[in-house]
């Protein structure tokens, strides 16, 4: 089990990683400002929850085996990078028209929207890598079994970046509120927000 001491260093330490600019952050604050807060808030928590699988691979070894291809890792990056430009095409073509619908509409654009967040946050290479270095550096072996202390880390690590994501769609969608009132510049949203998705997959491709 995880001791207090240990618990409040790896926490500090995650939240101030979640809280740094980066790929997820631009992507939940593009989700937010362009469709709005609960639909920011939805691919936030996608995002955060996406992190388990992260753990899940860190836990049974998989992740090592990722790092060690060259192959693997390559495919892993291009296919996250061409799934990010994909999200981000669609985002750019939208006419802006995907806020208006009915309440089973919305729900079920939520479901999807927070799918996307986990799948997007899971094929994501360097997320890998991070969860393979950063977790294993708080395991104490005196505290017992190691993968029972990656696993509870893991599960630490997801609950801060849904509260920290969440909190981020909800305030970025602020400006998706406002953007309701002023339904013309919705499609100019949508497109900046396509703008970055595709910014991010290029950069992820070409990072190999």
């Amino acid at each position: 089990m995880l001791t207090l001491a240990q618990l409040a260093a790896f926490l500090l330490a995650a939240i101030l990683i979640t809280a740094s600019p980066g790929p997820d952050n631009l992507m939940v604050l593009g989700m937010g400002m362009s469709r709005g807060r609960r639909q920011g808030i939805a691919f936030g928590l996608g995002c955060a929850f996406g992190c388990l699988s992260h753990t899940l691979l860190a836990v049974v070894g998989v992740s090592a085996l990722v790092a060690a291809s060259p192959v693997a890792l390559t495919v892993l990056q291009v296919g996250g990078g061409l799934y990010l430009v994909w999200l981000g095409w669609h985002a750019v073509r939208s006419s802006g028209a995907a806020r208006i619908g009915t309440a089973g509409d919305e729900e079920q654009s939520l479901a999807r929207l927070f799918l996307k967040g986990c799948f997007a946050n899971a094929i994501n290479p360097k997320v890998i890598l991070f969860f393979l270095s950063f977790l294993p550096q708080f395991v104490l072996p005196a505290n017992g079994s190691a993968a029972l202390q990656l696993a509870q880390l893991g599960l630490v690590f997801t609950l801060q970046a849904a509260v920290l994501f969440g909190l981020l769609g909800w305030f970025s969608g602020a400006i998706g509120a406002w953007l309701q009132r002023h339904p013309k510049a919705g499609p100019w949203l949508d497109r900046g927000a396509g703008v970055v998705f595709i910014g991010l997959g290029l950069r992820l491709i070409w990072a190999r």
